[in-house]
């Protein structure tokens, strides 16, 4: 199938009904695309189709137990060698993560709302299987290192959507969930981004009334501010470097973590959690003022860094600010539905962007191994379901109702009027 004609294959496949599971039945569909269609409602089909495409393999399989025996790992050519069966948790946790408050949606008859009805149920599955040590699919928490990185995606999908990812799961798997979790406070993170990884599983454990290390969430919001270089820029460590991880990590992170200290009242030494959060989120507002001015003409962005192969992840606080409608003024629903819609249809154009089972591969846009780094394998990618959280928003939703508008690229290549970028001073 030609890259062009791919990301409407999808779209066409789910009005018709709903992405098959297999890969295959979805290549069976022979969809000749219009001119471009900017509608929120094409935008939603894409994005819905490309949810269901990423989530079918993974969820089918581990609620069945058997992602472990089905999924086929990748790693990147510099692999470091460390234990490979963090690739199942890494795939589970990264891709529930950006799918839980699509899953969140109500009920409904519409051809996505099945789609939604089955996944929703297929996750909670994987949720206690993950956690069950007689199931084959029992994720490997008791690995060193990498578990803490991809527990905290684990939890924070359980942040996003507690009334339908936790509040339904039984009182033995919720024990277990807690056990592993509180657990995991045997790995010491590093000072860089993992330590918004460890008070990321602290902020959930605070969030259900549980009992948590405040220091683990303190110091890494301490740390996190003292990094920030300015004008929406965090350093990752003592060193800035410049790549996505602002988006991946950095700004979502640190406002979630926030978000709960301050609702339910956390202490922070002689600090107001309230005007943190306030400032945070300030930040990654005019962090994503930059990130839409990357995306180009086309939808193309600047391939920089490490973990490119996170592909539309490195969008992530635009997806995160417009499903929380935070969004700035500068930067309309429109705009930005717009910006993403194109961002989507040039990276997910190719189609080795997926094993023939219908997994994610390692790649930019398409299947680029060399592209990975020493900690990168296929489950790693998963993450890249960053970009779909404006799912969690319905199809009634202004941000898919506003009319689709030019983002700065286009109005600046266009000759059209756009206003000039300063620099901020919060």
């Amino acid at each position: 199938m030609e890259r062009r004609h791919f990301i409407h294959s999808l779209a066409a496949t789910a009005a018709a009904g709903g992405m098959a599971a297999s890969q295959g039945a979805a290549a069976a569909v022979a969809a000749k695309p219009a001119a471009a269609d900017t509608s929120g409602a094409a935008a939603r089909a894409q994005l819905a189709a490309l949810a269901q495409k990423m989530s079918d393999p993974v969820l089918t399989n581990m609620a069945a137990g058997t992602l472990k025996k089905n999924f086929n790992l990748e790693v990147s050519p510099t692999w470091d060698g460390r234990d490979k069966g963090v690739t199942y948790l890494e795939c589970f946790g990264r891709l529930i993560a950006g799918i839980a408050p699509w899953l969140a949606l109500p009920d409904d008859g519409t051809p996505e709302g099945r789609t939604r009805k089955r996944l929703h149920q297929l996750a909670l599955q994987s949720y206690t299987n993950s956690v069950d040590p007689a199931n084959p699919d029992y994720l490997s928490w008791k690995v060193p290192g990498q578990t803490l990185v991809d527990s905290a995606y684990f939890t924070n999908a359980l942040m996003r959507a507690p009334q339908a990812l936790w509040d339904p799961l039984d009182a033995r798997t919720k024990q277990r969930i807690i056990a592993e979790i509180k657990a995991l406070r045997r790995i010491e993170p590093p000072y860089i981004n993992w330590m918004l990884f460890a008070a990321m599983n602290e902020a959930w454990l605070m969030s259900i009334g549980e009992e948590f290390d405040p220091l683990r969430m303190n110091v890494a919001i301490r740390k996190i501010n003292e990094w920030y270089v300015g004008d929406g820029w965090i350093k990752d460590g003592e060193a800035f470097h410049f790549d996505y991880y602002n988006a991946f990590v950095m700004h979502p992170m640190m406002v979630e973590i926030l978000d709960v200290l301050d609702a339910k009242k956390g202490a922070f030494w002689n600090g107001k959690p309230e005007e943190l959060r306030a400032q945070a989120i300030k930040r990654m507002q005019r962090y994503s003022e930059h990130l839409e001015r990357f995306i180009a003409t086309d939808g193309s962005f600047p391939p920089i860094g490490r973990s490119l192969t996170y592909r539309t992840a490195a969008f992530q606080p635009l997806a995160l600010l417009a499903l929380r409608k935070q969004l700035p003024k500068s930067l309309p629903e429109g705009q930005i539905r717009a910006a993403l819609q194109a961002v989507h249809n040039i990276v997910w154009s190719a189609p080795s962007n997926f094993t023939k089972d219908g997994y994610l591969t390692i790649g930019f846009v398409g299947h680029q191994p060399e592209l990975g780094d020493w900690y990168s394998n296929n489950g790693s990618m998963y993450i890249a379901s960053a970009s779909l959280l404006p799912l969690g928003l319905p199809a009634s939703d202004s941000y898919w109702t506003a009319p689709a508008q030019d983002w700065t690229q286009k109005k600046a290549f266009s000759g059209a009027r756009f206003p000039k970028d300063y620099p901020v001073n919060y």
